[in-house]
């Protein structure tokens, strides 16, 4: 499926470009204050004190997983019983507030806000198991959507779903009861979700996701460490790269700069 378009006449898209990108260098010498100060409100032109929940921050470590990064059951008991809840990992959290920043853009005609998910020390956690099939994302069309969709499995799919405002809703008409969903307040036929879907690059019967354009990830890591995990070559090309050096000013890399 080609990547999705957003009809200009209905949304203004005001970015640069999206950036995934890995800053590195020795430690102390700022990577985490250049996405903090200058890439995010720069760059991205992310107001956090105005939307704060357009900025999602995590940190890598040896235990990190897949589940912290996008989601897992977990048990809670609830008055004396075990129940189990899906918590949302932190590129969940940012996928989905990337597409309601869109659906808000459609509905208003609006602007659509940029979302960066930041991700500091990622050399520290073992960067192939915790992106899983969310890897294949990594690779962006020069318009900022993924090349290529992945599947997700259905309790993830329906948590995205609730985190978008849209919830399964059913109503009764005579004596029919038609399944609906809601979007916000809109209720949509189950028949019609995909139409309102494909803007966000989802398929709805095959459960597909897709980075778009307004989604950044940045992320940074120390090159003196010892405790570090080695990242592959499909990973590390996957990224633009950029050395910080002890004077604390950077230098722009083609590919895989070490």
């Amino acid at each position: 499926m080609a990547a999705p378009c957003i009809p200009q006449s209905k949304t203004k898209i005001n970015m640069k470009t999206y950036q995934q990108k890995i800053l590195f260098g020795s430690p102390g010498t700022g990577k985490s204050y250049q996405i903090d100060k200058h890439i995010i409100p720069y760059e991205l032109l992310i107001d956090v004190e105005k939307m704060p929940a357009n900025v999602i921050k995590t940190v890598f470590h040896p235990e990190y997983t897949y589940g912290d990064f996008v989601g897992k059951l977990m048990p809670i008991t609830v008055g004396g019983n075990v129940q189990y809840k899906f918590y949302e990992g932190h590129f969940l959290k940012a996928l989905s507030q990337a597409y309601k920043n869109i659906i808000a853009a459609q509905d208003n005609d609006g602007e659509i806000e940029k979302v960066a998910l930041v991700i500091d020390e990622i050399n520290r956690g073992n960067s192939a198991a915790i992106f899983g099939a969310i890897f294949q994302l990594l690779d962006r069309e020069t318009d900022g959507w993924s090349s290529y969709e992945v599947s997700i499995n259905e309790i993830t799919f329906n948590r995205l779903f609730e985190l978008c405002d849209l919830k399964i809703h059913s109503h009764v008409t005579g004596t029919d009861k038609v399944s609906t969903y809601k979007l916000g307040e809109e209720e949509i036929l189950a028949s019609n979700l995909q139409t309102r879907l494909d803007f966000l690059g989802c398929n709805f019967e095959n459960r597909t996701i897709k980075i778009p354009p307004n989604l950044s990830i940045l992320a940074s890591m120390n090159t003196s460490d010892s405790s570090i995990y080695y990242m592959d070559s499909a990973f590390k090309r996957r990224w633009e790269w950029e050395f910080i050096d002890v004077n604390s000013n950077s230098i722009l890399a083609d590919g895989v700069a070490f």
